[in-house]
């Protein structure tokens, strides 16, 4: 019997109707399956990685608020001050904020961690985002933070983002993979019509004038990605490579997924998703991934929010499989016999 099958009848056999706690048995199996354990272990270590950049497309008018509230944010994250922070606190979860890219020069921060490839990427209406070996040294770069979170003891990881700017660049990714532009764009934080319609056009221009290979994930980080996004990627390679569990969050860090599972396609199978934002697209995505949100609360605000606040359900699922009792250990009777894949 191979270790799936053993976690699906220990699911069963715990005292309840087979199927009874719905999606939380399916996350509770995806963890054994990645720890590779009939038992999963809890987590000692929970963190999230806050991936932080400017972006070039905002000269377009793209976003309500200004460049500057980048920067001004990643303050706010080492203050403490931020949602994140408030959330993280919650869960007993720690933030840790990556410059990858924002145009500004911090002083040095126990929980800032330095990996700034520029100082925002360029305009990409008007040519590519980044050069190639940018793009590239943004996955090194995100694969190293993973590799020396893991190094030091972190065993369930969250990734967030903080840029303005960022959505159009994520929306312009998806398209760039061949999500239709009408089914994913969407506001991030709010616009009018006439803001919508400056993204549209945005997108749109983006991607006449730099003809993205959809085949070539790296090629479209380059022209129409983000610096915060392409370190996100690599940081979620580097996890799934390593076989420990990392939540994403919402549309960009899904976009930045959508790069992390082009290039392997396995890293699926060691992702969750925290929640489902608000923008449309981001459902869009998820459903074509079959990649079940975890929570839906109409949120919106990026910085690992959902993320956050999805691990202590990741944590019920797993002490629902190691502490719940056995019809046999508990002297319950069995139910008609069923199996996980014949009920839903």
């Amino acid at each position: 019997m191979d270790l799936k099958q053993k976690v699906i009848d220990r699911l069963n056999n715990l005292t309840k109707p087979v199927r009874s706690l719905g999606y939380l048995e399916d996350i509770a199996l995806k963890m054994a399956l990645i720890q590779n354990k009939e038992i999963p272990e809890l987590f000692s270590d929970k963190r999230v990685y806050v991936f932080a950049s400017d972006h070039g497309v905002v000269e377009n008018g793209v976003s309500a608020y200004p460049k500057d509230v980048t920067y001004q944010m990643v303050f706010n994250f080492l203050n403490g001050g931020a949602a994140i922070n408030v959330f993280s606190r919650h869960v007993g979860a720690k933030v840790y904020v990556v410059d990858a890219g924002v145009d500004y020069d911090f002083q040095d921060n126990p929980s800032l961690i330095k990996m700034k490839v520029g100082y925002g990427t360029k305009d990409f209406t008007k040519g590519p985002a980044m050069s190639r070996d940018e793009a590239e040294k943004c996955i090194e770069f995100g694969k190293k933070i993973a590799k020396d979170a893991i190094k030091e003891g972190a065993d369930l990881l969250a990734v967030g983002d903080m840029g303005i700017g960022n959505t159009t660049t994520a929306s312009t990714i998806a398209v760039a993979f061949g999500y239709n532009i009408d089914d994913i764009i969407d506001i991030g934080t709010p616009l009018d019509s006439e803001g919508i319609k400056r993204k549209r056009e945005a997108i749109l221009r983006a991607i006449e004038v730099n003809r993205p290979d959809p085949d070539d994930p790296i090629d479209v980080l380059s022209k129409v990605g983000g610096y915060c996004i392409g370190e996100m990627a690599g940081f979620i390679l580097e996890a799934a490579h390593s076989k420990v569990p990392v939540v994403i969050d919402g549309f960009p860090t899904t976009s930045a997924f959508l790069i992390s599972y082009y290039l392997d396609k396995d890293v699926i199978n060691y992702v969750f998703s925290g929640h489902k934002s608000y923008v449309k697209g981001h459902k869009v995505i998820l459903d074509s991934l079959n990649l079940r949100p975890i929570l839906d609360l109409d949120m919106r605000l990026g910085e690992g929010t959902g993320a956050v606040l999805s691990m202590p359900i990741i944590e019920a699922a797993v002490k629902m499989i190691r502490e719940m009792a056995t019809f046999d250990s508990a002297n319950v009777s069995k139910g008609i016999d069923q199996s996980l894949e014949d009920v839903k």
